[in-house]
Parts: structure tokens; sequence; C-alpha cells
């Protein structure tokens, strides 16, 4: 699928692409390097630095270097507070940690994922046509995986699921099952953005709608519960932004393929049907994972309320969950499966990422970081009502921050994928905030090269339709 400008998607030119757009390459690198599997039983390496994370310090870098040349866009007052404000709330956790130093690896792991790497995402992608190369890398991925993790429940390879190797998992293995889940979701939630899109070809658009129906088999056979709910609000939403008639439709495509799927071809249809009955028994029959998040969001608030204003300090709720926890809390959660052995996990987060900020950061942390995430929000939405060439670009970005914002009720960041919420939420900022354009334009042979590639659809001038 191709998500450059209308015009110029049918023949690419690769070599030219790479000549005007190589400051993205370490942003796709970032994307495409989760294609790379975790080592056959290191459940623990999720939690470590990967070739995502390295290709993310690259980005970053590169960043620096485009700015110190003038050649990365202008942000106005506004966007470099909603940016900016997260690393003061983190300095403050830090700072005000019981052991500075131990909470020291979790503030560089947050001025990464929600400082670093989003303002460079929005310095550096200066045009539509950059912002729909960056989401088809979402997409690339999510095929991959996807398709990986359809193998692994067809061969029963995949992690262990109710006594058998059935779970999608994709390469990221049994010790971090919410990743594969989490980039198909992204993966469909852009590829049902592009579908539903007016101003695209039609054939783009009908290619888009097929890639997110083929990627509901693998969001299904991941059994992650807070996965569907949020791929479903996410997809709902940018169903009716796009219009009711297009909403329609695809919700009437999506039913008839979960019946396909399920109901014709029975694709774990008791076990899909048992998962999705428990969502509904949460608070009458919960099952031993609702009743540990339960308890570590019970912890959390208690952690918040022992120091409301500055929380316990960055990774500091392992070290003060059995203070706070009640005995209902389980030791771990059981991994096996997808070339892993047996292997017990300890629960060292809420799974709640409003929760997590609020017992580590407090209200400073929590005001600083969702703050800024309800303003991308409240922005973009209003920018989406205006009048603009590039509404795909708005309803890829506000699908994916809502997804995000729904997914962080139910998980919080940990794992690989986790350096994806930075780029989500540079794109939602890209999109939101207003630019003045970028700093230092080129000239001559570059500006004539920048032009000609910006080109939009509607009659508009070269780089017209494509700049913000």
């Amino acid at each position: 699928m191709s998500l450059v400008v209308p015009g110029s998607w049918a023949r690419p030119d690769v070599p030219g692409l790479l000549r005007r757009h190589w400051p993205l390459l370490p942003l796709a690198a970032t994307v495409l390097f989760l294609l790379a599997p975790l080592p056959a039983g290191d459940a623990t390496a999720s939690g470590k630095v990967g070739p995502a994370d390295a290709a993310s310090l690259l980005l970053v870098f590169v960043c620096a270097v485009q700015a110190l040349r003038g050649r990365v866009r202008a942000l106005t007052p506004l966007g470099v507070l909603v940016l900016g404000t997260p690393a003061v709330g983190l300095a403050v956790a830090t700072m005000t940690a019981g052991d500075p130093y131990a909470a020291l690896p979790g503030f560089v792991r947050y001025l990464q994922v929600f400082v670093l790497v989003p303002a460079a995402v929005v310095l550096l992608v200066r045009d539509a046509a950059e912002f729909r190369l960056a989401a088809g890398c979402f997409v690339v991925l999510a095929l991959v995986q996807g398709a990986v993790g359809v193998v692994q429940y067809a061969t029963h390879t995949g992690a262990s699921y109710q006594g058998q190797n059935v779970r999608a998992v994709g390469t990221f293995g049994p010790g971090d099952v919410m990743g594969m889940a989490t980039v198909v979701a992204y993966g469909l939630v852009v590829a049902t953005a592009v579908a539903l899109a007016p101003g695209l070809p039609q054939r783009v658009r009908r290619i888009a709608g097929g890639v997110a129906l083929a990627l509901v088999l693998p969001l299904v056979l991941s059994f992650s519960r807070g996965v569907w709910i949020a791929t479903a609000g996410a997809a709902v939403l940018v169903m009716v932004l796009a219009g009711i008639r297009r909403a329609l439709k695809v919700l009437l495509a999506l039913a008839a393929a979960g019946v396909v799927l399920v109901g014709g071809l029975g694709v774990g249809s008791e076990m899909v049907a048992e998962r999705l009955t428990s969502i509904t028994q949460i608070s009458s029959a919960p099952d031993q994972s609702v009743t540990d998040r339960y308890t570590m969001w019970a912890a959390a608030e208690s952690m918040w309320r022992e120091r409301p204003a500055v929380g316990v300090g960055l990774k500091g709720f392992p070290a003060h969950r059995d203070g706070h926890a009640s005995l209902g809390l389980s030791s771990g959660s059981d991994t096996a499966g997808a070339g892993q052995a047996y292997l017990r996990q300890p629960l060292l987060s809420p799974h709640n990422m409003y929760l997590l900020i609020l017992s580590e950061q407090g209200l400073i942390g929590l005001i600083a970081l969702a703050g800024g995430w309800a303003a991308l929000l409240v922005a973009g939405l209003r920018r989406l009502g205006s009048p603009t060439g590039v509404r795909d670009c708005g309803l890829i970005a506000i699908g994916l921050l809502v997804w995000q914002l729904t997914d962080f009720l139910y998980a919080d960041i940990g794992g690989p994928s986790t350096v994806l919420t930075g780029v989500i939420i540079g794109l939602a900022a890209w999109w939101a905030l207003p630019s003045r354009g970028v700093a230092g334009p080129p000239r001559g042979a570059a500006a004539h090269r920048v032009a000609a590639f910006g080109a939009g659809s509607r009659g508009r001038a070269p780089g017209v339709a494509a700049r913000r």
C-alpha cells in the first residue's frame, strides 16, 4: 500500500525518495526494526534496549544535527510548551524520589518515549508525504507480525493460552504477549483511516480496506481484551469522523469478516467467545489476571495518596508494591511457548498508564503528561474540522492517539514496542500543533525537489497541499 501524495504513488522513485527524505530513515528503522525477533527463551529481553530503541536514539541525533543546520520545522511557543512540559514533571519526580539514582533509568526511558522521540518526529516530518511514509511503516510492521502470529496459531507454535500454544505473539515471544497485538492494532487503525479518507485514489483506499480486514484475524488471535477494546474504539471514532455512510459500510464489512472467520471457519471460536465473555465478567466473576490488575490499581492509588504531589518516584512502583497491595495479588503471571520454557514473570506495574504515572510521579507528572495528550487530542480534532487537503493524515493521527490513550487504561509502557508510543505521540503532535514551516527553507535544486514531491491534488500549487 502506498501512502505518498496523490499522483506520485503509482510509480515511486525509490532512489529519489531516499535522497530527499534520508532524515526519515531512522524513523522508519525505529518502526521496522521491531520485526527482529527476541532471543528464544529470553522473556526478560522485552525490558532491555533493542534495535528499535537504538534507532530512536539515532533519530534524535539526526534531528539535532538537522536543527543545527536549520533544516527542521519551526515550532510555535505552544508547541514547545506541549512537547517540553513532560520533561519538567519527569525531572521533579526523579529529584524527589527516595532513591534518585534508582529513578534515573526511569527518567531516561520516559524522556526518550514522551519527549525526545515525539519532538524528533515533529521536527523532522516536514509535510504530508513524509507523514504518510511514516504511517506506511506501521502497516508493513503490522502485516509481517500479523502473518507470523497467524502461522503460530495454525501450527500451535505460539504462546501458551488455556493449555495450548496457540496465542499469536509474533516475534515478540511470550514475555511480551501484548507486543504483536499492539503493532497489529496500529496498522489496522492506519489502514482503516486510509480506506475512509477522502481525496486519496480509489485504488489506494480499496487496498487499505483489504489490509484492515486482513489484520482483523491476527488481532483476534492475540486474545488481548484491552487491545480489542482500544482498537474498536479508535476504529469507530475514525469511521464517524470520516462520515456516517462510510462508517456503516466498513462496519458491515468487519461484521461479515468476523462471521466468516469465527462463525463460518471456526477460527478460535470457543477461545474467542470465552475471552469476549470475560470482558463482561470483570466485576462479577473476574479471572486471576483481572483480580491482579484490580489489586495493583488499588496499590497504585494507595501510593499516590501517600505522596499526592510527586508520587513515590520513577521506577518506584515495584519497590512499594508489596507494602500497598492486598493478599489477593498473585506472585506473577505464567508464560510459556513460542520457543520459551515455562517462566513466571513478576508483576512490576499496575497495567494502567495513568495510575502508574499517578503513583510514581504524582499530580505534577500526571498533569504534565496526560494534560499534554489531552491538548493534542483537542487540537487535532479541531484541525480536522477545518478545510484541509491532508485529511487522511488527521484521521491517522487522531486514530492512533485515541487508540493509545484508550489502551493506557489497561496497559502501560514496557517491552520493545514502547518506543512506538513516542512515534505515535509525535505524529499526533505533527498534526495538532501549529507550525511556522521549515526553518531555513531549501534553496535552488533542493527547493525544486521539495516542491515537486509536495505537490498535492485538487489543483493546488506545488507544495501547498502537502504542507501544513
